[in-house]
């Protein structure tokens, strides 16, 4: 009975122990991700934070994910501490990656590289974004990174001068908000037609009233169908995928 005991309560530290907030170095300078693992060997789903940074938002979708199998790593594209609040602050950070594609791929390439080093399954993962993070997974895709699909949820869609989806090795699927100001309808259409000219397989869905942001719980933005049909869309993906 001890003996049973003592394997229930080792069990339950190790779970624990694959679940927080993880310090890397990058060029000197120290990051912050998160991850989250439900057992050994779980299928991996590579996420990347909007522009505040890794907040609960994405501790809880990584909980979410950890219910349903798998394991997330978020990663951290800031620095550790560097969480911004203000809206100045968010367009500062998101700007400085958005005009340094380089070192956006660096930080993505070093995320995966410690997600690995935690013992996380790369091999039999995809990558997903929200908002920022969705511009940022699609940099990833970009890149030629092996991963078997990429997921922007209302990211940003459009591709930067000298770019190309040449060197994308997964599926990409995109869910997007008709309602959309900030990301229009046309550079959904766009992206579209340059998978479909690189011959990239994919998937396009748009949610009809669903604004900018509409997954983010408790914003003004939050639009329940749409989150809840991306979700269950997102889920069936993730079933078929792994």
């Amino acid at each position: 009975m001890k003996k049973i005991l003592s394997t229930i309560v080792f069990s339950a530290i190790l779970l624990l122990a694959n679940d927080g907030f993880v310090t890397y170095e990058v060029n000197g300078q120290k990051y912050e991700g998160y991850m989250s693992s439900p057992s050994k060997n779980a299928p991996l789903v590579f996420l990347v934070h909007d522009w505040d940074g890794i907040t609960d938002y994405e501790v809880k979708r990584a909980k979410m994910l950890n219910e349903m199998g798998y394991a997330t790593f978020a990663v951290d594209l800031y620095g550790k501490g560097i969480r911004p609040e203000k809206l100045e602050d968010k367009k500062r950070l998101t700007n400085e990656l958005y005009q340094d594609r380089a070192k956006m791929r660096e930080l993505l390439f070093a995320g995966l590289e410690e997600a690995k080093k935690e013992g996380l399954n790369v091999n039999n993962a995809v990558g997903i974004g929200y908002c920022f993070g969705g511009a940022a997974i699609l940099e990833f895709a970009r890149a030629g990174v092996e991963l078997k699909k990429f997921i922007p949820f209302h990211g940003g869609l459009q591709t930067p001068k000298g770019e190309d989806y040449s060197k994308t090795k997964g599926e990409i699927v995109v869910f997007h908000g008709t309602a959309d100001k900030v990301v229009s309808m046309q550079d959904f259409a766009s992206l579209a037609m340059q998978l479909e000219e690189a011959g990239i397989k994919h998937e396009m869905l748009t949610y009809s009233g669903a604004p900018h942001a509409f997954t983010v719980f408790g914003a003004k933005s939050y639009n329940e169908n749409a989150d809840k049909a991306s979700w269950k869309r997102f889920s069936e993906i993730l079933e078929d995928t792994f």
